[in-house]
C-alpha cells in the first residue's frame, strides 16, 4: 500500500506563517515557498493554495497564477528523491532520452508517462523525475541531478548504481 497524500498544510500553520511574512516584501512568493517545504510531499495543493488566498484575501486565479509561473513550485506531489535528466542538444545527441526511456520502467513508469510530462512521481512517491532543458554542462554530457548531486557522462549502468545506492541510503 502506498503512503496516503496529505494535501493541506493545517490552517494553523498557514496563519503562523502569513504571520512571519505580512507586510514583508515577496510576502506570497516565501509564504509559498515555507509551506510547500513543510509539506511532507512538497508540493502545493488545491486546498491549500485555496486556504492561503482565503487568509491572504488574494483571489484564488493569482495564488495559482504564482505557483504555476515559478518552476520551483509543485502542484503534484514529489517523491522524497529527485532525479532531473538534462535534454538540451548535447545531453540528447548523447543519450539522455535514452536515459528517460530506461528509468522509467525500473521505477514503475510506463514510457508514455514520460512523453506526457516532464515531471512524475513514481506510484511509492519514492522518486520524482524532471527533465530540464540544460544544466549548462554540455561538455560532460548526458547530466543528471540527483538529490542535488550532479553526475556527468551518465550511462544506464552509471545511472542505475546510483539509484540503487539512493535506494538503500534511509536518509536523502
Amino acid at each position: 500500500m502506498y503512503p496516503q497524500i496529505t494535501s493541506a498544510v493545517p490552517e494553523i500553520v498557514i496563519d503562523e506563517i502569513i504571520l512571519k511574512y505580512r507586510d514583508k516584501p515577496g510576502m506570497l512568493l516565501s509564504t509559498l515557498e515555507e509551506v510547500q517545504e513543510i509539506n511532507p510531499l512538497k508540493f502545493l495543493s488545491k486546498e491549500t493554495l485555496s486556504i492561503v488566498s482565503r487568509k491572504l484575501d488574494v483571489p484564488y486565479t493569482q495564488i495559482y497564477s504564482v505557483a504555476t509561473f515559478y518552476s520551483f513550485f509543485n502542484l503534484k506531489p514529489q517523491g522524497k528523491h529527485s532525479i532531473i535528466v538534462c535534454r538540451g542538444t548535447a545531453c540528447h545527441t548523447k543519450g539522455s532520452k535514452a536515459l528517460l526511456n530506461e528509468v522509467g520502467p525500473i521505477l514503475g513508469l510506463g514510457t508514455e508517462e514520460i512523453e506526457i510530462d516532464p515531471s512524475f512521481t513514481t506510484p511509492d512517491n519514492l522518486f520524482t523525475i524532471k527533465t530540464v532543458a540544460c544544466f549548462g554542462q554540455c561538455a560532460q554530457s548526458p547530466v543528471v541531478a540527483v538529490d542535488g548531486i550532479m553526475y556527468s557522462n551518465v550511462n544506464s549502468q552509471k545511472l542505475l548504481k546510483i539509484l540503487r545506492k539512493v535506494k538503500s541510503n534511509p536518509n536523502p
